[in-house]
C-alpha cells in the first residue's frame, strides 16, 4: 500500500472515530436520561443494531489501515465505552431534556457529529468505492441498460 494511501485512511479511520464517539455519547445520553420506560427498551433494540453497523463500518476502515495492534485495540475500547459512559451521564445527571439549553447543547452535537458523519460516508467511504475503474465500468454498463429501457418506455 502506498504511503499516502495509508495516510489517508489513518485521517478516515480517526474521523470517523471521533464522528461516532461524539455521536455515541450523545445517543447513550438521551437514553439515559428517557424517563418514559416504554421507550427504554425500543431504543435499545435500536441503539443496539445502530452501534453493530457502526462498528462494523469502523472496522472495516481500521482494518485497511495498517494499525499497530495496541491502536487497534484502543481505538475499539474507546468505541465500545462511549455509548455506556453516554448512559451513565445520562443517568447520573439531572437532566431536563426540554430546557433551552439542553436543547440548544444536544442540537449543536448532534448537528455536529452528523456532518462529520455525512461528510465521512459520501466523501471519503463511497467517493472512493465508486472511483474504482471496475465500478466505472458498471456504472457505464447500468447506463446503457437504463438508456434501453427508456428507448421502450
Amino acid at each position: 500500500m502506498k504511503l499516502s494511501e495509508n495516510i489517508r485512511n489513518n485521517v478516515i479511520s480517526h474521523v470517523l472515530e471521533l464522528g461516532i464517539l461524539v455521536h455515541s455519547i450523545i445517543i447513550g445520553v438521551s437514553l439515559g436520561a428517557s424517563q418514559n420506560t416504554e421507550m427504554i427498551k425500543p431504543l435499545l433494540v435500536a441503539l443496539s443494531f445502530h452501534q453493530f453497523f457502526e462498528g462494523m463500518g469502523l472496522g472495516g476502515c481500521i482494518s485497511k489501515t495498517k494499525f499497530k495492534s495496541i491502536s487497534t485495540a484502543i481505538m475499539a475500547v474507546i468505541f465500545s465505552l462511549t455509548t455506556p459512559v453516554g448512559i451513565g451521564i445520562g443517568i447520573s445527571m439531572v437532566y431536563n431534556a426540554h430546557s433551552s439549553i439542553a436543547l440548544i447543547v444536544e442540537g449543536i452535537l448532534n448537528s455536529v457529529s452528523s456532518g462529520i458523519l455525512v461528510y465521512m460516508a459520501l466523501v471519503d467511504l463511497l467517493a472512493s468505492d465508486f472511483m474504482n475503474p471496475r465500478m466505472q465500468n458498471n456504472i457505464r454498463l447500468q447506463f446503457g441498460i437504463m438508456s434501453v429501457m427508456a428507448k421502450w418506455a
